[in-house]
C-alpha cells in the first residue's frame, strides 16, 4: 500500500505519472512530495511507487 494524501491506496507499482493521470489530475497546477521529499515533475514518469511510501499532492490555487 502506498499513502496518498493520508489514505492508503493499492497503486504500487504504479508510477507517479499514472497514478496522477489516472486520477485525473491537471500536472501543471500540483507539486508532489514523496517520502517528504519534493519531486520535480521532470521525474513524475521514472518514480515507480512502492510499498510503504507516503506521497502527499498539493494542488495551487490562485486568490488573493
Amino acid at each position: 500500500m502506498v499513502v496518498i494524501n493520508g489514505k492508503n491506496a493499492d497503486v504500487a507499482g504504479t508510477t507517479i505519472l499514472q497514478y496522477l493521470t489516472d486520477e485525473e489530475y491537471n500536472i501543471k497546477t500540483i507539486a508532489v512530495e514523496l517520502n517528504e521529499e519534493i519531486i520535480s515533475k521532470t521525474y513524475f514518469a521514472n518514480i515507480v511507487l512502492k510499498d510503504g511510501d507516503v506521497m502527499e499532492i498539493v494542488h495551487f490555487m490562485g486568490g488573493g
